[in-house]
């Protein structure tokens, strides 16, 4: 055989071989580290299988949780804490964000407000007792909360100045018009629903200012409510009892985790 056809067979051989070859898949990126702040809706409270975290009652079913088992963060720093408030966010929890943190997210404000009294008293007291309540924490919100976000907005900024921060808001408690035939009244529901619609403007308000990315609680949950007619993914009053109006199992999965993997 002549060199040159030698040569061309040659060719031809080396790339069906080449062809045939499979593709080397693309190398797997893993996260950077996560760290995950907040009170009692970050760390799980109200879904269960709290582990060690004694009363800080961080759940294996949290959307943070669920989100580094899916993602495989290079390290995951699980803080959040039930009853937290800015200030303790401050104290207790922003330190375990370092200069190489890639994500952060955060729920506060609700405690700094006295969300949890407004339920208290809403369920002890009259439709005026309630509405009034409701009104107090909603002006505390606009006028005294934006400041508390600041100073915790600005931690996390300085600690991680390229780290992705992700405020997660608060969802409606109660679809109005819905199902529940027994409980709070209507009057007291919308009440309790406009506290919501207030924390979302202020957190959503001061996340924005930083540049942060804020994940609207009232859009993950919708339909899902005390109340819905479909699975509720919160609880209503339960025991114990600081797990009552908090996301179950199946809301930190099917409301908070897509919602915060949609943007993560």
């Amino acid at each position: 055989m002549p060199l040159r056809s030698i040569v061309i067979a040659s060719l031809a051989l080396a790339g069906a071989v080449l062809a045939a070859a499979p593709a080397l898949a693309d190398p797997v990126v893993q996260a950077g580290k996560y760290v995950a702040l907040g009170d009692s809706y970050s760390s799980g409270t109200g879904a269960g299988s709290y582990g060690s975290s004694g009363s800080c009652k961080r759940s294996a079913n949290s959307y943070a949780q669920l989100w580094a088992n899916a993602n495989a963060p290079s390290a995951f720093v699980f803080v959040a804490c039930s009853g937290a408030v800015t200030t303790d966010v401050t104290a207790n929890q922003v330190g375990s964000i370092t200069s190489d943190t890639s994500l952060v997210t955060i729920s506060v404000g609700g405690n700094d407000a006295g969300f949890a009294d407004v339920m208290t008293d809403c369920n002890l007291g009259s439709d005026s007792t309630c509405v009034a309540r409701n009104q107090e924490a909603q002006t505390y919100a606009r006028d005294q909360l934006p400041a508390r976000l600041d100073a915790v907005y600005t931690q996390i900024r300085n600690r991680a100045p390229n780290a992705r921060v992700v405020v997660l808001g608060y969802p409606h408690i109660y679809q109005l018009g819905g199902s529940c035939s027994v409980g709070l009244s209507e009057t007291k529901r919308a009440a309790i629903n406009q506290s919501s619609d207030v924390l979302a403007q202020v957190i959503s308000g001061r996340a924005g200012a930083f540049g942060f990315t804020f994940v609207d609680g009232r859009s993950a949950f919708a339909g899902h409510e005390i109340c819905a007619s479909g699975a509720r993914w919160l609880n209503s009053i339960t025991w114990p009892i600081d797990e009552s109006y908090h996301p179950n199992a199946a809301g930190q999965r099917g409301g908070y985790y897509p919602a915060l993997e949609a943007v993560a």
